[in-house]
């Protein structure tokens, strides 16, 4: 299985198991997130219109998503197998996805649901730390670095993004829970879904995963 999708509420540790994934497998991680963050640092005209909808913890508009999503997945390098992380959100975009995947003669082999518990996931993301200066990821309690608040990799001040605080967070959560979870039954309904208790720790998840998805 090389063509996958990860559903999961924001820090339901889908980029976390899509490292381990894309490893695994040698296939890329497109994560949207990620796209629309260099879309926006670039401050490209698609990352303008989505800045403002990122910083309230609100989805951006489904023609941005798409459209770089779109882009990224006709890069040759996705013709392999890729891991695709923070998208479809909504049916609108599942149908999307279908569209430009169809148009490339691919077809989804997998799509791995990671349920984590509301209170969880204002533990992991609020105690996140980012370095904007390198990209590496700590958190306070289950990843310090060695001296606090300052990257082990580079130096600089760790930073505690605009959507991590716990208000923000409950605000993503509940715009998840509304828009993105019929995805759910769409893909159960297809035979593609796979559900992952994603409330355990990195490794026991990661053993749940391969399992779903037939890895040795």
């Amino acid at each position: 299985m090389t063509k996958i999708v990860l559903l999961g509420p924001p820090g339901s540790g889908k980029g976390t198991q899509a490292k381990k994934l894309q490893e695994c497998l040698n296939v890329v991680h497109i994560s949207v997130g990620d796209l629309l963050r260099e879309a926006v640092a670039a401050k490209t005209a698609a990352g303008n219109a989505a800045a403002e909808f990122m910083a309230a913890g609100k989805l951006v508009p489904d023609e941005i998503s798409i459209a770089l999503t779109n882009a990224r997945l006709a890069q040759a390098d996705c013709k392999e197998g890729f891991l695709l992380d923070g998208y479809p959100r909504n049916l609108a975009q599942a149908e999307a996805l279908q569209n430009i995947l169809r148009k490339l003669s691919y077809t989804l082999d997998a799509v791995l649901y990671i349920e984590v518990p509301i209170e969880s996931i204002i533990e992991r993301l609020s105690g996140r730390r980012s370095c904007k200066n390198c990209g590496a990821v700590y958190h306070v309690k289950f990843a310090p670095p060695k001296k606090e608040g300052i990257c082990d990799c580079c130096g600089q001040v760790l930073v505690l993004r605009k959507d991590d605080v716990p208000e923000v967070i409950r605000t993503r959560f509940n715009v998840y829970c509304e828009q993105t979870e019929p995805l759910v039954a769409f893909y159960r309904q297809q035979g593609l879904l796979k559900e992952i208790d994603g409330s355990r720790n990195v490794d026991e998840i990661f053993d749940s995963i391969k399992k779903a998805l037939g890895i040795k």
